[in-house]
């Protein structure tokens, strides 16, 4: 038995999965949630058994280290040497990457270097590595990149209306996020519609504190709504998404702000926790709207708009679409969200939703749309935590 662990590290969670390979037995999961947050929940599952506690968690690398602390404690390895080796999600590989490699110090440097792209992300990514490999010093590690999915983009989606020499000097271009997410819903839902993933058309949603929709023709990426960084693309947890490029000079003298001090405003104090001024977790925004509060309303309305004008989008880019997929925390568990965005493209799409069954389905796969629906809609949940554990058990030859 090989033990493999899987990290999937988010600019506010961290999830794992311990696994037994190439057997994919899941010996323990779990996740840390709200990380940043006054406070946060921990949940470990295993054999049948799932504990949740309350705990602060400041940081990236208190969650690893309650994590590693909790597998010794609840037996489920008897030492932390039991673990031959681990893999780590990362969201940005930029030029560099466009396929998972096992990590050294300058894939450690590159992926710091490229920190300035995904500042949510590859940093919080290093905080996780560094402390896994304190506490497993005798292992090999492998990056796993998120951008790597999305190479298959061609020019005039990847492309900025800018300069073309900014492209050439300085590689300013659409890399997208969340591909090992897209890759395996996609592959995934072709599996549930028992077609091939290759003659499909597809638009996978990946929604949840960080979220980007990806269209996808005969099993390749064509489009992304995430762009230079994780910034781009629809609205977020605390991220703007997409706006006018204007709007950043003139609030700038507005408020007589740097760089980076604007980079704080639209990556941590813009989207739903902006909008909303409650909070940047839309469970936390629904409960206000139970309770009528206006902003929370123009926060959801808002949300929903963006989602409906990208996956309309691709809709007319990929010319059909066999099938719309939700995943990741809110396009898995919020039904809210997830009928919001439907009703919105009904009539555009034909689609034909069992709204009933929708509300009933969290975090499980399903087929929500009926039977005359002129595109499948399914929830998925994700699983990058497989595919990172297949990379690592391949490149580290285990």
């Amino acid at each position: 038995m090989t033990k493999v662990i899987s990290v999937n590290s988010g600019s506010s969670s961290l999830k794992f999965q311990l696994f037994d390979m190439p057997s994919h037995v899941v010996l323990a999961s779990g996740q840390a949630e709200r990380i940043g947050q006054e406070m946060g929940i921990f949940t470990i599952k295993f054999a049948d058994q799932k504990d949740s506690l309350k705990v602060a968690l400041p940081n990236h690398k208190i969650a690893v280290d309650i994590l590693l602390k909790a597998l010794v404690d609840k037996k489920i390895v008897e030492n932390l040497d039991e673990i031959k080796g681990a893999g780590h999600r990362i969201v940005q590989g930029g030029a560099y990457f466009d396929q998972s490699v096992v990590v050294d110090e300058e894939v450690v440097r590159k992926v710091d270097e490229l920190g300035v792209l995904a500042p949510l992300h590859n940093p919080a990514h290093l905080v996780c590595y560094q402390a896994f490999k304190e506490a497993l010093p005798k292992i090999g590690h492998v990056f796993v990149f998120d951008t790597a999915f999305h190479q298959t983009m061609t020019p005039e989606s990847y492309l900025f209306a800018t300069p073309y020499e900014w492209y050439e000097k300085y590689a300013i271009r659409r890399y997208g996020a969340h591909g090992t997410s897209h890759q395996y819903v996609n592959c995934r839902t072709a599996e549930l519609m028992k077609e091939d993933v290759h003659q499909l058309n597809m638009i996978t949603c990946h929604l949840g504190n960080g979220a980007s929709i990806t269209a996808i023709k005969n099993g390749k990426c064509v489009n992304t709504s995430m762009g230079l960084t994780p910034l781009g693309g629809i609205m977020m947890g605390t991220r703007s998404g997409d706006l006018d490029p204007s709007v950043v000079f003139y609030m700038a003298k507005k408020l007589n702000c740097t760089p980076e001090e604007m980079d704080v405003y639209l990556n941590k104090k813009s989207g739903m926790l902006g909008v909303s001024g409650i909070s940047s977790d839309a469970r936390d925004i629904q409960a206000a709207l139970e309770q009528g509060n206006p902003r929370a309303q123009l926060t959801v309305d808002i949300y929903t708009n963006r989602a409906i004008n990208v996956i309309g989008g691709y809709y007319m880019q990929l010319g059909h679409v066999d099938a719309i997929a939700f995943t990741a925390g809110l396009g898995e568990n919020d039904t809210q969200t997830r009928e919001r965005i439907l009703k919105g493209l009904e009539e555009g799409m034909g689609l034909s939703i069992d709204y009933e069954l929708n509300r009933q389905i969290r975090g499980k796969e399903w087929l929500i749309s009926k039977p005359d629906s002129k595109v499948k809609v399914y929830v998925v949940p994700t699983n990058e935590e497989l595919v990172i554990a297949k990379d690592t058990v391949r490149l580290l030859g285990l």
